[in-house]
């Protein structure tokens, strides 16, 4: 038995897990939204914002969450995300004004998940692969389709049956008794901390296929980058700018999606339904788009994913005409096998770019964007529609984000740097003629 193969992917095992409980903690948002609004009558712009709100906030502690991950590992992360995820949701039930919810459900349950989701984990998956490192992330973040087709729907017959505070209670319940003994046990952030070598490989980094074979750029690879010098390159900020577009697409249909289907006549099950199944649908997009992206380049990737979510907010806008079963299913398939496939490269871009010492600092910053996006995003959505009376205009506001997020990619241009593993070939090729 190869151990230090499957040591490895023991690693994806455990963040499958976390992810697909983890995550879904903060998609309930989603599920959540309309019966607080039909409790308390509160703007819709208002009550998003705390979704919104809960981003930015935690966008405070990304480069802090970077630098905690580079002293201490996954471990004390991982933990931190369970505790606040489980308390957001469990103080909660207690909200009677906007500021309580503002605090639980944004705050709390937003910060949590930032260390359970894809952040947390892209701070420290990348480091155990390099061929196969955009298929191990997307097996790993596919856990969130997995979770969100067995956990939205049971938390949708909860809160029809026995009101949205109970369910708060069930998911809070779930969050610590799955996930505080699994990640008690979770390994070291990088493999050669243990011994080992990323993809299992026996072989010195270097060899064939190995860190080194992959280099298009040397002298941008041989650089020890810290965050002063990666924020004072070009591709620091194309990298921003892809983040907060692609992350403002994901987030505005994901809070909106379940109220904008009620309202367009589909019944409540069916919209729980739609957004458990465009997660489900992601594990399609996340597994297969991250193995391709081992294989053609992320940017080509990320493009697919902007035009799955951009293509996603067009059937919406058609659907509003004619609300079919056709358009919503195909709809979820633009948004998760598309769309979703986007996670699947998110922590891979930055750590061919600026892989070293002080990745999960600078990884921890760059994450500021993806939260910023995914926090303007839902915000600007509602208060567009408080004020147009339609999701009209921030739908097409989103398919321009989703445009100049893919164009941001190329111009960020991680395969100048390190090639991926099935264009490493040319790169030999290169060399020795």
């Amino acid at each position: 038995m190869r151990l230090p193969f499957f040591y490895g992917w023991a690693v994806v095992a455990v963040a499958f897990v976390t992810m697909a409980v983890g995550v879904n903690a903060r998609t309930t948002f989603s599920l959540l939204f309309p019966p607080i609004l039909d409790e308390f009558g509160w703007e819709r712009g208002v009550t998003a914002g705390a979704f919104s709100f809960g981003f930015l906030a935690s966008a405070v502690f990304g480069p802090s969450l970077g630098r905690l991950m580079d002293r201490r590992g996954p471990r004390v992360v991982l933990l931190l995300g369970v505790v606040l995820v489980a308390a957001g949701l469990a103080l909660a039930t207690l909200v009677g004004r906007p500021w309580h919810l503002y605090l639980t459900l944004g705050v709390l349950v937003g910060g949590g998940t930032v260390c359970l989701g894809y952040t947390g984990h892209a701070l420290f998956l990348p480091n155990w692969f390099v061929r196969r490192r955009g298929l191990a992330i997307g097996i790993a973040f596919s856990g969130v389709g997995v979770g969100s087709i067995v956990l939205l729907p049971w938390m949708q017959a909860l809160i029809l049956a026995a009101g949205w505070r109970r369910a708060c209670w069930a998911m809070a319940i779930v969050v610590a008794v799955a996930l505080v003994p699994l990640n008690l046990l979770f390994p070291r952030r990088r493999p050669e901390d243990m011994g080992l070598r990323p993809d299992g490989d026996t072989a010195p980094a270097g060899g064939a296929g190995g860190r080194a074979a992959n280099v298009v750029d040397p002298v941008w690879a041989a650089v020890d980058w810290t965050l002063g010098r990666a924020a004072r390159t070009a591709r620091f900020w194309w990298v921003v700018l892809a983040f907060v577009g692609g992350l403002w697409a994901w987030y505005a249909v994901q809070v909106h999606q379940t109220k904008y289907l009620l309202e367009i006549g589909f019944r409540p099950e069916v919209a729980a339904y739609a957004l458990g199944l465009v997660g489900f649908t992601g594990i399609v997009g996340q597994i297969g788009l991250g193995h391709l992206s081992d294989r053609v380049g992320r940017e080509w990737v990320w493009t697919l994913s902007m035009v799955g979510f951009a293509f996603c907010y067009a059937l919406l806008l058609v659907m509003r005409h004619q609300p079919t079963p056709a358009l919503l299913y195909l709809m979820v398939a633009a948004q998760g096998v598309l769309g979703y496939g986007l996670a699947s490269v998110f922590g891979a871009i930055p750590a061919e770019l600026f892989q070293g010492r002080h990745y999960g600092t600078i990884f921890g910053t760059l994450s500021l964007a993806s939260i910023v996006g995914g926090a303007i995003g839902p915000w600007v959505t509602g208060a567009l529609y408080d004020r147009t009376g339609s999701y009209v205009a921030a739908f097409w506001l989103a398919i321009a984000a989703s445009a100049v997020s893919a164009v941001a990619m190329w111009l960020a241009a991680p395969r100048k740097v390190r090639a991926v593993a099935g264009r490493v070939h040319r790169i030999g090729a290169r060399r020795s003629g």
